[in-house]
Formats: C-alpha cells, sequence, structure tokens
C-alpha cells in the first residue's frame, strides 16, 4: 500500500545513514523530500524535531510522525511498505544484526577515520561541496571546522590509529556477511545500504581504498551508490597506522 502522507528526510549531505536512508526509500519507491539542515545548527534544529537528546540526522518525517535514527526508519519504511523487502524472509534476523553491526560500530568508525584523514589534509573538505581545493582563507576555516568535529564526536589520532588496524579485520567481517547471503546477493538489504554508504565513505580516503579491494563491501558501495571519488588523497595518515588485508 503506498505511503500518501508527505515524506520529508532532515539530513546533512557528508552523512552516510542519511545516504542510507535516501537509498531505502528510493528502493521501496517512497516519494520523499530531502532536506539538509545547516551544519552547527542542526544539532537544536533535530532536538526541536525529535525530541530531547536527538541531536543527529537522519530524521524522517512521515505527515506528523517523526522517527529518528536510520535503524527506526528503516524498521518503520518496512512496516509502512512491505513490498521489496529490506529484511528477507529467512535471514531476516541476521540481517537485523549485520544491520546494527553498520549503524553502530561501523558508522562510528566512519566518522572518526574521515574526519581523521580531513584533519591532516583540511583543504580537502571543501571536495564533499564540488571545490577541488580551499584556499588558504577557506582552509583556516576548515581547520577550526574539523577540530570541533574532533571534539564533536570524541576523536584522537590513538582512535584513529586503533581503528585502522582493525579494518581489515572489518573488511574480512563484511565477506562474511556475503558468505551467509546477508549482503552482496541479487536485492538490497537493510544491511547492504547501511554498510554501503558507510564503506563508500571511508574509500574516498586514498590511505585506505586498496583495504577494500576486491571484497563484498567495495561492491555493495558501488552498486547502491555510484564510484567512489578519492576525495582525500593518500598520504594523510602516516604509513605506519594503514594496515592492509592479508
Amino acid at each position: 500500500m503506498p505511503i500518501t502522507e508527505k515524506v520529508t528526510l532532515h539530513a546533512l549531505p557528508p552523512s552516510h545513514p542519511c545516504k542510507a536512508v535516501g537509498a531505502a526509500l528510493e528502493y521501496k519507491e517512497i516519494e520523499y523530500e530531502w532536506v539538509d539542515l545547516p551544519y552547527g545548527e542542526h544539532i537544536g534544529m533535530m532536538e526541536e524535531m525529535y525530541g530531547e537528546g536527538k541531536t543527529r540526522v537522519p530524521g524522517l518525517t512521515i505527515g506528523e510522525e517523526r522517527v529518528h535514527g536510520s535503524t527506526n526508519i528503516f524498521q518503520r519504511i518496512e512496516e509502512l511498505s512491505p513490498e521489496k523487502p529490506l529484511y528477507p524472509e529467512g535471514v531476516a534476523d541476521e540481517v537485523r544484526e549485520a544491520e546494527l553491526w553498520a549503524a553502530g560500530d561501523l558508522q562510528d568508525f566512519g566518522r572518526r577515520v574521515c574526519w581523521g584523514a580531513l584533519y591532516f589534509r583540511p583543504e580537502c573538505l571543501g571536495r564533499m561541496n564540488g571545490i577541488d581545493e580551499l584556499d588558504p582563507a577557506g582552509t583556516d576555516f576548515a581547520m577550526k571546522f574539523i577540530r570541533s568535529t574532533w571534539k564533536y564526536h570524541n576523536v584522537t589520532c590513538e582512535k584513529v590509529a586503533e581503528d585502522l588496524g582493525r579494518l581489515p579485520g572489518m573488511v574480512d567481517q563484511i565477506d562474511g556477511f556475503a558468505e551467509a547471503g546477508l549482503v552482496d546477493g541479487e536485492n538490497p538489504t537493510a544491511a547492504d545500504l547501511q554498510i554501503g554508504s558507510t564503506v563508500w565513505t571511508l574509500a574516498t580516503v586514498g590511505d585506505v581504498r586498496p583495504v577494500f579491494e576486491g571484497s563484498a563491501a567495495a561492491r555493495v558501495a558501488e552498486r547502491y551508490f555510484g564510484e567512489i571519488p578519492e576525495l582525500v588523497p593518500a598520504g594523510a595518515f602516516p604509513a605506519s597506522w594503514v594496515k592492509l588485508r592479508a
């Protein structure tokens, strides 16, 4: 049964969970409006719309109903539009477990690594908005902005180095999901879209692109989110931090 009420996705342009929700809505053929919130101001705006403590995107309104967070949104649109299921019969519980991992550990990992790379290459921040390279004044602004994201997401060099060491194992874990039929199949699952959006974002960092080569993670990311550009050239991280797959 089609959704007849107006559907609006409140988002930020670089947000991978927002990309995941957008892809799910499109797969379900649900008409919606994507509304970008102003970065920084979005925290107060999200709380005002979705409730105390709900400061992060995405948020979805369906008529007067408000749904906050990508996993909640996925489950709600599955209830309202069960055709083309995101949780296929027979593996639904396993897909949900993989989705929760992707929406938790993997998403946080993606934020730290991407903002970590931009800390060392702040002039590349403009590439998220189609500006090839920021000028010196723009780079000054980018440096201040990126420092604020490190504080907001509790990023440290120690955590980023630890994350990079864990990345090969996470890619192997996604390959395991594919072998179990939870991702990389004929049709997308909730796990495909949650994993693919974060992997797409991670692989824009040149230092980590080689870790994904030939993996199910890379196939899923490109299938559902398109060709992956290199937005932060290799060399942002010290070479000793980056570990390749065996």
